[in-house]
């Protein structure tokens, strides 16, 4: 390891070389250290003059496909069977739902052990105050209206935590002397850019004022996202590239929005209002009724989900997973399916200090 509060602050190179691989420096030691940069990493990291553009910033991640109700027509699916049986279905997977925001898997065994074998191929199961695995039907266990048969209009979860879980998987094992209880979803990155389009002042101050939360219905538990209670913005920005990057809205959850000046109070609500109107249009809902053995799993940051209410006993089973296990699946199966097309026989356990992410 280098101890960098080692090195003297006038250090000055004792010879720089331009090469075809990139720039070579020669330092000042015995005996001498030569670094060679590659040209790639000095353009995407040059500060002075930054060389990088806005869209380099986000190149590597996988175009955003933003959707409405007619996404009933064509929604991303996968099949139990792929996912279980290599790496290559599993990353067909997570790379849907990093498109779209959720998928599908079909022909899954309407079992408890099946379900969470499922959610391990992603990586380990998040434990919260609702334990890991959840295994549930509608009694009110732990307080919440997830555990009732009441409707539940769009949200994401945990938005009284400061790291809210990453992705949510539900699968229907049963439903039994009743009906109702259709799942709900929408592309809360699509119902921001029509926010953005039609009303670029509510826009703004969704992603500027901060909005309390809390989680207070099991007397065991009181939740609330610090390190301050101000909460966090129902719109987070990319700070660099201004991208929205998450969406955080339960207003069930919500509490007292007391941080604003007086001046500013209805001007929130109206945003609020705005968003709620682009939320619950025909144009962004996106009904689906579940059956035992079709799970569904999405992406907490930004699809909201809900259900309509049910009659009868409907069992539900599924599980949260962390957003950086689940970006760390993906990125480590897209280097893994890099290096099988390039034919490299290089250490999957070992990255390059010039690896574009590091």
């Amino acid at each position: 390891m280098v101890d960098t509060f080692s090195i003297p602050t006038d250090i000055h190179p004792t010879k720089v070389e331009s090469l075809p691989e990139g720039l070579e420096v020669t330092w000042p030691a015995t005996p001498p250290h030569v670094s060679l940069y590659p040209w790639s990493w000095l353009r995407e990291n040059s500060y002075d003059p930054p060389l990088a553009s806005e869209s380099s910033l986000t190149e590597r991640a996988e175009e955003k496909i933003l959707w409405g109700s007619r996404i009933r027509e064509s929604p991303p699916t996968v099949t139990y069977e792929e996912v279980m049986r290599d790496d290559a279905g599993v990353l067909r997977w997570l790379k849907k739902i990093d498109q779209f925001g959720f998928c599908f898997i079909e022909g899954i065994p309407p079992t408890p052990e099946d379900t969470e074998a499922l959610c391990r191929r992603i990586a380990f199961i998040r434990e919260t105050q609702y334990g890991g695995f959840w295994d549930f039907t509608a009694d009110m266990k732990h307080g919440d209206t997830a555990y009732t048969n009441l409707a539940l209009k769009a949200h994401t979860d945990n938005t009284y935590f400061t790291d809210p879980s990453g992705l949510q998987l539900f699968h229907l094992l049963s439903h039994t002397e009743g009906k109702g209880g259709q799942t709900l979803l929408v592309d809360g990155f699509y119902v921001a850019s029509i926010l953005k389009e039609l009303n670029p002042e509510a826009y703004d101050i969704l992603t500027r004022v901060r909005v309390p939360a809390h989680a207070a219905g099991d007397g065991k538990w009181f939740y609330k996202p610090g390190p301050s209670s101000a909460g966090y913005p129902l719109l987070t920005l990319d700070p660099r590239t201004k991208e929205l990057v998450q969406v955080r809205y339960n207003n069930d959850d919500r509490s007292v929005v007391n941080g604003l000046a007086g001046s500013q109070v209805e001007e929130w609500y109206d945003a609020l209002r705005a968003w709620n109107k682009c939320l619950t249009s025909h144009d962004s809902e996106y009904w689906v009724q579940l059956s035992p053995g079709t799970a569904v799993v999405v992406d907490n940051y930004r699809v909201l989900h809900g259900r309509s209410a049910f009659t009868g006993k409907r069992r539900m089973c599924g599980a949260y997973i962390g957003a950086d296990e689940f970006r760390s699946r993906l990125r480590v199966l897209q280097e893994l399916e890099r290096r099988n097309a390039s034919g490299s026989s290089e250490d999957t356990h070992v990255r390059d200090v010039w690896h574009p992410e590091l």
